[in-house]
């Protein structure tokens, strides 16, 4: 008897001992939903807030939004509600989501592959001063974001970003998000393929369509062809990395099942290798495997990386080829080790038609609507209107002829946009934390500025690759387990035995072909003002104990406690 969602156990296979009975899969036919979230997408497609909001929300006001629209399906729109200011960390967990609401909402730009041109950065730098009191943070997935947005002002909004071929479809909720792609996709001179044209095609044909708005959760997807590895495909649930097939030529190494937070987990390579043209179809058999497969009982395992741990990357890859493409896929090779342990593409580099583009750096991506519309000039008079947004927090100009660069670093430099940036303002990324994020304890983006000036003042000499990733909750969105340091808000008890905002301390994790999670010693945790004499202390040791040649991560994994405290 074949599934039905009139007849969900139809096809319920065996399952194990002590297990639950369904984990709502619908391709087993586990239709009924089994928790809110579930039943809030079943009751109506998040695409459709849309209209709501263009013609009841934004004319009646913020007390009008009906809740589940609120808190759920507006997000298919990229608008999340911020954190009311005035509550401390210690509240986060404790008060209703009503009370942590303000009526303003966090909005998500997506920008596929990081790809902007001067008049597409102009107009959000000027939504940026208009509607969102001149915030604008780069994230770590290439997007940017605004705060302080009234329900009001949005239909404006998004008819000024539509108008310069922006959106903000599906940047949040349980859709496919943001592709992210190699910031110098068809100019880098030692790319081994462009896949713009597959990020293109996937953003035709799968984003807004109603066939993959309601997944289980999230699902990330990252496209590169540079040997830098520059997109962190470890921790996307689907990746293709720019690999040469020694019979077929330039294609990409399909990776599935990354993913951090609470749970993290590593992507893992299914071994095959696919062309640039099919990059659209494999990934449409993927996110339809996470679509019918996935988990949808316990949002804590709805990620597909739970899925790919219980089946092993050989059921996956078979039940790809069987149930969804048809067809086998070419065996294929691994990525090698990138040559460079910088994966940010700051400074100044030459591109593949001789021009030259020119990567920099803010403070943990905080920017604001000003500082846009002022690089958009700079880009504008000294490039061609290109520029990029990279997932490491950081923005490139591309297309600057050789003659225009210094003029044009000397410009970036003047706005504290570092091209020539220290180790610290290179590897040093922030969360939007305590500021705006409801699920935020701490402080992050002062506190990771703050934490840049006071190392290159201790520290001036120290020219070793660091990345130091801070986070204001144990989500981990700046990727605080992968970082050679990462640190976790949280609450911590003071030398007088105050609690205080601080940081439980991961070392030693990185991305890359030797990707691994960082190690967290018993007791180590640090207060926010403890923070900046921690790190010194931590990396005076490491210079003065590491192996010649030797990276911080290899050091802190063999390190003794005493030295990593």
């Amino acid at each position: 008897m074949a599934a039905s969602p009139e007849n969900p156990a139809a096809a319920t296979p065996r399952r194990k001992p002590g297990r639950h009975r369904g984990e709502g899969q619908w391709a087993v036919g586990h239709f009924t939903p089994l928790n809110g979230n579930e039943q809030l997408k079943k009751d109506d497609d998040g695409l459709n807030v849309r209209t709501r909001i263009e013609t009841i929300y934004s004319k009646r006001g913020f007390d009008a939004i009906d809740p589940g629209d609120l808190r759920g399906r507006m997000r298919w729109w990229g608008l999340y509600t911020q954190r009311r200011q005035g509550i401390d960390g210690g509240k986060t967990a404790i008060l209703e989501p009503e009370e942590l609401d303000d009526e303003f909402f966090m909005l998500r730009v997506r920008i596929d592959g990081g790809r902007l041109s001067t008049e597409q950065l102009r107009v959000i730098g000027e939504i940026s001063q208009e509607f969102a009191r001149g915030t604008a943070d780069i994230t770590d997935r290439q997007n940017i974001q605004f705060h302080w947005i009234r329900i009001e002002d949005v239909p404006e909004i998004w008819n000024r970003l539509e108008a310069v071929g922006l959106s903000t479809t599906e940047a949040c909720g349980d859709t496919p998000r943001t592709i992210l792609g190699s910031p110098v996709a068809g100019i880098a001179q030692d790319e081994i393929i462009d896949g713009t044209p597959a990020v293109d095609e996937i953003h035709r044909r799968f984003i807004g369509n109603p066939a993959f708005s309601n997944l289980p959760r999230k699902f990330k997807t990252a496209i590169s062809g540079s040997p830098q590895l520059d997109v962190a495909h470890e921790i996307n649930d689907i990746a293709f990395v720019g690999v040469v097939h020694p019979e077929h030529g330039p294609g990409f190494d399909l990776w599935v099942g990354g993913g951090l937070s609470t749970n993290p987990k590593l992507g893992v390579r299914l071994g095959a290798w696919v062309p640039l043209d099919e990059v659209p179809d494999v990934f449409e058999g993927v996110i339809s495997i996470f679509r019918d497969y996935g988990y949808r009982r316990l949002r804590t395992r709805a990620r597909l990386k739970f899925l790919v741990a219980d089946w092993g990357a050989e059921k996956f890859r078979q039940v790809l080829q069987d149930e969804y493409l048809k067809r086998e896929l070419v065996d294929g090779p691994a990525p090698e080790q990138p040559k460079d342990v910088w994966r940010d593409h700051l400074g100044v580099h030459r591109q593949n038609d001789g021009r030259f583009y020119v990567g920099f750096a803010p403070r943990v991506g905080r920017v604001d609507g000003t500082t846009l519309s002022k690089i958009a000039e700079l880009a504008e008079s000294h490039g061609s209107g290109r520029l990029r947004t990279t997932a490491e927090q950081k923005m490139i100009v591309l297309d600057v002829e050789e003659a225009q660069v210094d003029s044009l670093v000397s410009g970036l430099e003047a706005l504290d946009l570092k091209v020539n940036a220290s180790p610290f303002r290179r590897g040093t990324m922030a969360c939007t934390g305590i500021e705006f994020c409801k699920l935020a304890i701490v402080e992050t983006k002062a506190r990771g500025a703050a934490l840049i000036d006071e190392l290159e003042r201790r520290i001036p000499e120290f020219d070793e690759p660091i990345t130091i990733n801070i986070n204001g909750c144990p989500n981990a969105c700046a990727r605080i387990q992968v970082a050679d340091i990462g640190l976790k808000g949280q609450l911590v008890l003071d030398a007088a035995g105050n609690q205080v905002e601080g940081f439980q301390v991961h070392l030693g994790g990185a991305l890359g072909l030797e990707a691994g999670f960082g190690r967290k010693v018993r007791g180590l945790k640090v207060t926010s003002a403890e923070l900046p004499d921690y790190v010194e202390r931590v990396l005076t040791r490491f210079q003065a104990e590491r192996a010649e040649g030797e990276r911080f991560a290899a050091w802190a994994s063999r390190a003794s406690e005493e030295a990593l405290s």
